[in-house]
């Protein structure tokens, strides 16, 4: 019991020391509110110098048909993402994004968005996503862990078990090494650079839903999701059940943006 209510009290001590530093996070798209207790500065710092590690050691893709896809998807979702916000007054919430985004050689079927903006997608997953639009399917759905603060969240409660409240704005200022290796963890970098680890079904869901929207204020059908979840289905075999896996299930996931698809495609229909 002892054990517990320290616990507790640590992490509310953390909220009360992180008042000042970042605190609560309300998601504007789902309402949901989370504990980011890390400045988005000290990710961005982060986030570019292991997004520059990652491109250093990796075979980046230029100059090609699939490479211009690349691009071409990541700056209308970046145009729409920002029109999405910039309508909905909350465009604050993209400020420190510089957006950027590369194809790499890799045989995986991967992508992911770094804090700001930094958006990488493998080559291997370009069999499944088969149009442009289901390329947009996959960036938009990395680019929504970013904007949700799925990272921050993550790295925030491993602050808290790491340090405790009481240390917590000692970590943050004067151990920077322990918060790369908070942010190496949360984000899956560090030995596996770039691999991301998965997310919680709740972030999972989040990110789905929003990349929904965000695809539809981009030009891009977000009907076209449910097949491409589909094909990724069709390629897992054997996934675990829904209970001993991170992930929704595929039956799950694809009911819920199915629910989610007359909000999106009403968006999608003003943009035609």
């Amino acid at each position: 019991m002892k054990k517990e209510m320290k616990k507790v009290l640590g992490a509310v001590m953390a909220v009360a020391i992180a008042g000042s530093v970042a605190g609560c996070f309300k998601n504007p798209t789902t309402g949901r509110t989370s504990l980011n207790l890390v400045p988005e500065g000290t990710l961005t710092s982060l986030s570019n110098e292991q997004y520059n590690t990652f491109l250093a050691q990796n075979k980046r893709v230029t100059g090609t048909a699939d490479a211009q896809m690349v691009q071409r998807v990541g700056n209308k979702l970046a145009q729409g993402i920002q029109a999405y916000y910039a309508g909905k007054g909350q465009s604050s919430i993209l400020k420190g994004f510089n957006w950027e985004f590369n194809l790499v050689q890799d045989a995986q079927k991967n992508a992911f968005c770094m804090p700001g903006g930094k958006v990488v997608v493998y080559t291997g997953i370009l069999p499944v996503t088969a149009t442009e639009t289901g390329l947009a399917v996959v960036m938009s759905h990395e680019i929504a862990h970013a904007i949700a603060r799925h990272g921050n969240e993550r790295m925030s409660q491993g602050l808290i078990q790491e340090f405790g409240g009481a240390a917590l704005s000692v970590a943050l200022a004067n151990k920077p090494q322990e918060t790369r290796n908070l942010f190496n963890t949360a984000y899956g970098v560090g030995t596996s650079v770039g691999v991301i680890l998965p997310f919680s079904r709740k972030h999972e869901s989040e990110a789905d839903l929003m990349g929904l929207d965000f695809m539809a204020m981009s030009g891009y059908n977000p009907s076209e999701a449910v097949g491409f979840w589909q094909r990724m289905a069709a390629g897992s075999g054997g996934a675990p059940p829904e209970f001993l896996s991170t992930h929704p299930s595929d039956a799950t996931r694809i009911k819920n943006i199915q629910s989610h698809l007359p909000q999106s495609m009403a968006i999608y229909s003003t943009k035609k």
